[in-house]
């Protein structure tokens, strides 16, 4: 998942040797707990920061027939805007990718057939939020495993237990969080747990034992400053040591992202994770809590670490990562994978990749196989959406002036009489294996809105919501009612609400925003 991020010197401190050392103040327990000073210390404003994001704008065909980008399986996008409405406030735009909200939810893509470790899936159809637009729809669906499938799992918890993640929301949720992941814990497992700050280093030994795994979390109590040390250093050699080969060994960094000191550099720890990644163990970030979110660096750390980045608002939510989509959290069935998309200029003459903005890469990055990009999960679904323009209804997409020094570049010639409206590749590797890759040719058959599928609508509904508080220069004319029209006829089965749940986050938002709709339901965190 390579993408440009900086990132936060305060994350740096996890390379620097310090907490191990730090005095820590235990109960009889031998838990860890906060001393009345440190919890005051630990009062701040509000630091949250997010990575600017510029949202990605129409493409001529004439000028770049092609587009390039890489998978996202993020979801913490649409938890934390979920975090603020519920709070009463609109999320800024640089909290809201789009993708992610659109992924967060689940589409009923086919299987994978013929031991293929995904099916691909295509849709299009009008554009509810651009009358000129056709709406693609690429969906893409990881093959599911049974239980008894799902390899011996390597877990480690790195766990920031400061002064900071004592409110509710922190550590008492982390907690709870962690006790679904564990309550399945099998003979073959073992989970491992490191802490840093208040208390440092390592607090349990990898082990299949449920009741000390229970023991050692509800021992953890919030208290000092943060400050990293050896702490990854340390989480790392503990999932060395418990090494399943063919397994799952992964460390799940949990922090509200309060990492106050750090002395390392940026480039050091990227290349600790990456070196850890190749080596087989990979790195998942759990957010937690309101005032420090350091998004930006909690998703780069994910990135380089081919994992996952989730934000935990709730029980609701902890479950749902952990427990009901365990297997898209922790199994990776695919890694690196791209997708390119060759348009037919005969039938678009611009297009424009809703979302992935900090995912796009070079064209030339498709087929080199030493370029990072997403990972698929077991049963995970993964959606990307084009709006596209047919020839003659660009001529709003600014063009280049004419070159001086060289003629201009020719427009590439179309395969003569083609139906096709663009060519879609995906590359990837197995786990531990070779590049592969998928191609597909795209048709339009003409669909209005109204005859596409629940999955193509609801997601368009997403990507309008996610636009919406964006305020997006390309959902100028959408209103909340529109939005929320175009969802509720497209709900499908929604076995778990949480399609629903997002029919109050529209009124919630719409509110927020001058258009006040019927009043919400409340939100089931």
């Amino acid at each position: 998942m390579n993408r440009p991020r900086l990132l936060s010197v305060v994350a740096l401190l996890l390379l620097h040797p310090a907490c191990a050392k730090r005095p820590s103040h235990a109960d009889m327990s031998g838990g860890y707990y906060a001393t009345p000073a440190a919890a005051a210390a630990m009062e701040a404003p509000n630091t949250e920061s997010y990575a600017h994001i510029a949202e990605n704008a129409f493409k001529r065909v004439a000028d770049d027939p092609l587009s390039t980008f890489s998978i996202d399986v993020d979801t913490a996008s649409y938890s934390n805007v979920r975090r603020f409405l519920e709070d009463g406030q609109l999320p800024p735009a640089d909290a809201v990718r789009v993708e992610e909200m659109i992924n967060y939810f689940t589409y009923a893509y086919p299987e994978p057939a013929g031991g293929q470790p995904f099916s691909v899936r295509t849709e299009v159809a009008a554009c509810p939020w651009n009358d000129q637009a056709r709406l693609v729809q690429i969906g893409i669906k990881g093959k599911s495993l049974a239980p008894a499938e799902i390899p011996p799992r390597n877990l480690v918890f790195l766990l920031d237990v400061s002064g900071s993640m004592s409110s509710p929301d922190k550590l008492p949720l982390l907690q709870r969080s962690l006790a679904m992941l564990v309550a399945d814990i099998r003979p073959v497992d073992s989970v491992g747990i490191v802490v840093y700050a208040g208390a440092a280093g390592v607090v349990l030994e990898p082990t299949a034992d449920r009741d000390k795994i229970v023991s050692a979390i509800d021992a953890l109590y919030a208290g000092g400053s943060t400050n990293g040390g050896q702490g990854i250093e340390a989480a790392y050699a503990l999932a060395e040591r418990a090494f399943r080969k063919g397994g799952i060994n992964r460390v799940i960094l949990a922090t509200d992202g309060d990492f106050n000191v750090g002395v390392s550099s940026e480039g050091e720890l990227q290349r600790l994770i990456e070196r850890k990644r190749d080596s087989g163990i990979f790195l998942s970030v759990l957010g937690f809590g309101t005032g420090n979110v350091k998004d930006s660096t909690m998703e780069m750390l994910a990135d380089k670490g081919n994992g996952n980045y989730a934000y935990i608002d709730g029980l609701q939510e902890a479950r749902k990562v952990l427990v009901e989509q365990a297997g898209a959290t922790l199994v990776t069935i695919a890694k690196d994978v791209k997708i390119q998309v060759e348009f037919n200029p005969l039938k678009v003459g611009a297009y424009r990749l809703v979302g992935y903005e900090n995912r796009v890469l070079a064209h030339q990055d498709f087929n080199d196989d030493s370029k990072d990009a997403g990972e698929i999960g077991a049963g995970h679904t993964v959606t990307a959406l084009y709006e596209v323009l047919p020839p003659g209804a660009e001529g709003a997409v600014p063009g280049v002036d004419p070159l001086r020094y060289q003629q201009p570049k020719a427009a590439p010639a179309p395969a003569s009489a083609s139906a096709e409206l663009m060519h879609v590749k995906l590359r990837y590797k197995q786990p531990e294996g070779e590049g592969s890759q998928l191609t597909m040719p795209v048709a339009d058959p003409g669909h209005a809105l109204d005859a596409a599928s629940e999955d193509l609508r609801f997601a368009a509904a997403v990507a309008m919501f996610g636009m919406k508080l964006r305020n997006s220069e390309h959902a100028r004319g959408v209103t909340y009612k529109q939005i929320r029209g175009l969802a509720e006829g497209a709900l499908g089965s929604d076995a778990r609400g949480y399609r629903r749940g997002m029919l109050a986050l529209l009124g919630l938002a719409a509110g927020q925003q001058g258009e006040p709709l019927e009043a919400p339901a409340t939100v089931a965190r």
